[in-house]
């Protein structure tokens, strides 16, 4: 009896611990892939990235609950398209184990960009990778 104990104690120590970490998980909400506009979280709570998704613009999306940080700042002006099928959809962004480093990525020819946003304007990029 011993021996069937210590696993049944595993099985239920490891279905308790699947339980605790997906309730702390905020899920992601679903997406429409080829909308105009997609906003991805980033791990700042108060920060999003808002990307058309048919040139490769990006904006800092900012929300607070006082009203005195609310805004939107350009990380991306430039039409990455340019000269290229103009394709809703054509641009998504990957997070990266960095909090302030997406990478943007063309679904059709497949550049690639690393997008760096922050609080700070000087710290504030994004350059191609590969080019």
């Amino acid at each position: 009896m011993k021996n069937i104990r210590n696993p049944l104690i595993l099985f239920v120590f490891m279905i308790l611990s699947q339980n605790s970490f997906a309730q702390n998980a905020i899920p992601e909400p679903t997406q429409w892939v080829s909308a105009p506009y997609r906003l991805f979280r980033t791990q700042n709570m108060w920060a999003f990235l808002e990307l058309e998704t048919a040139t490769g613009r990006i904006w800092q999306v900012h929300y607070d609950i006082n009203g005195n940080n609310r805004g939107q700042v350009t990380l991306n002006s430039r039409n990455l398209a340019e000269g290229r099928d103009v394709i809703q959809g054509r641009f998504t962004l990957h997070p990266t184990q960095n909090i302030n480093t997406f990478i943007l990525h063309d679904q059709i020819d497949g550049r690639t960009w690393q997008v760096q946003w922050s609080n700070n304007s000087r710290d504030r990029l994004i350059i191609p990778i590969g080019e």
